[in-house]
């Protein structure tokens, strides 16, 4: 792919902040979910913060090579849950917080150091282009149900509407349009386009909805920009410190104690391990876009300490463990922006967001049927990036046929498995059954020996 702007390359400041922004937009919708499917008092914008500060933390472990934003990780939704559930007050649970990130950073650590020892010679003899190119296209084919979904659902009522999928699919289209017909300008900021057209039209069926009192034309839940001005106009309606987790969390350390912990380890620990299959996977895709081996530089070893400690501060502020994200991926392929510095500006933007009121309301009521829509090429974007790696694989080989469609099967048929509080997700199974059918057929038929 040729890339407008490559990893070292800086545009101009303005230009900066608008390409940024669009990397927030395109990150912001899941990031801020973490923390609100959690509940538990967990904030939004401390989420975000933390989404910034993590991301700043690989960028600079990763030594500027790397154009990936870390987010709330979804993988470890469960082992937040069972933090609260398995402590003795809140503020016991919010300090289970920080204790599972960190032995979930310290996981990567570890491994970054055993990598650092032994090389990546074995990761690719372990994950040849025949499993890593099915497995990138099971990232996004893996999310099409929650594009899907939100492209027919009404923020306003919860509910599926046809004015919703006309606005979801007006956010599309006009961010192909832009995308494929715009001139330079729009080509850099199609997920802006695309938001932007539609909100308006959401907004527009919103005030006749209201006006005539019809529920189907609703669109938009206005709540969270209502809800600044509902006790009056203040300085805090435009500007609050977040609720970071480690003012909660420092006040119920002295109420853990050896069995909590060891119940944190277990909810942790091996999740981390499956996402460290993701992390993989994600840097393979990022580096087929970009045409440069992450893995070989910077190095699997510093993308692996970038995501852990990123991870463990990102929690420290937000209480969610952070991974690298799909959605900032795809929007690098569509935009064909590899600018670091354009990383480094959304990280800087997250965190000066997250003390903007305003901002932080309007940008959580954007619909979600909006947000499916552009979502939806976001997605298809990642899964094409797996199919283009598959395009040297000889397919008239039957081995590679069954490496293949074991992986698509398993990822789109959704297979994952959960033993007690880890749950092992549909990509990760897809990516472990590939490695095995992998290996099991990799000797010649004829001769008995390994490929």
């Amino acid at each position: 792919m040729k890339l407008i702007y490559d990893v070292e390359d800086k545009p101009k400041l303005s230009l900066l902040i608008v390409y940024g922004f669009q990397q927030v937009l395109a990150i912001m919708a899941a990031t801020i979910a973490v923390p609100m499917i959690v509940g538990n008092g967990m904030s939004t914008a401390a989420a975000l913060f933390g989404a910034g500060m993590g991301t700043l933390t690989y960028v600079l472990f990763t030594r500027k090579k790397s154009p990936v934003f870390l987010g709330s990780s979804f993988a470890f939704i469960g082992s937040m849950v069972t933090a609260f559930a398995g402590a003795v007050s809140m503020q016991a649970g919010y300090a289970g917080l920080l204790i599972g990130a960190l032995f979930a950073g310290l996981v990567y650590v570890i491994i970054a150091l055993v990598v650092r020892k032994t090389g990546t010679d074995w990761i690719d003899r372990l994950m040849p282009a025949v499993v890593i190119g099915p497995t990138v296209s099971i990232i996004g084919l893996s999310l099409a149900g929650s594009a899907i979904s939100n492209l027919q659902t009404s923020s306003a009522t919860g509910e599926p509407t046809k004015i919703a999928v006309l606005c979801g699919l007006v956010a599309l289209i006009a961010t192909m349009l832009a995308s494929t017909y715009g001139k330079k300008g729009a080509k850099m900021i199609p997920f802006i386009i695309g938001i932007l057209s539609g909100y308006i039209l959401a907004a527009i069926f919103t005030a006749i909805g209201n006006a005539a009192g019809i529920d189907s034309l609703k669109i938009i839940d206005f709540s969270p920009i209502t809800a600044l001005t509902a006790n009056g106009v203040s300085f805090s309606t435009f500007f609050s410190l977040p609720e970071f987790t480690f003012t909660t969390a420092f006040k119920g350390f002295a109420e853990i104690d050896g069995g909590y912990i060891g119940t944190i380890f277990a909810a942790y620990v091996p999740v981390a391990f499956v996402v460290f299959a993701e992390h993989i996977a994600d840097h393979k895709n990022i580096s087929s876009i970009i045409g440069r081996d992450l893995l070989k530089d910077p190095g699997l070893d510093r993308t692996l300490l970038g995501d852990g400690v990123g991870s463990i501060i990102g929690a420290f502020f937000g209480g969610c463990p952070n991974t690298t994200y799909g959605e900032s991926i795809g929007c690098v392929a569509i935009t064909r922006n590899a600018s670091v510095a354009t990383i480094i500006t959304a990280a800087v933007e997250c965190i000066l967001l997250s003390f903007l009121s305003p901002v932080v309301a309007f940008i959580s009521s954007i619909p979600a049927c909006v947000m499916g829509g552009v979502c939806m090429a976001l997605y298809g974007f990642i899964a094409v990036s797996g199919l283009k790696m598959v395009q040297k694989v000889n397919l008239d080989e039957n081995k590679n046929l069954f490496v293949v469609s074991a992986i698509l099967i398993a990822g789109i048929g959704g297979l994952s498995l959960t033993f007690g509080q880890v749950t092992i997700t549909s990509v990760a199974c897809a990516l472990i059954l590939g490695i095995i059918v992998n290996k099991l057929l990799s000797k010649d038929p004829g001769t008995g020996t390994q490929n």
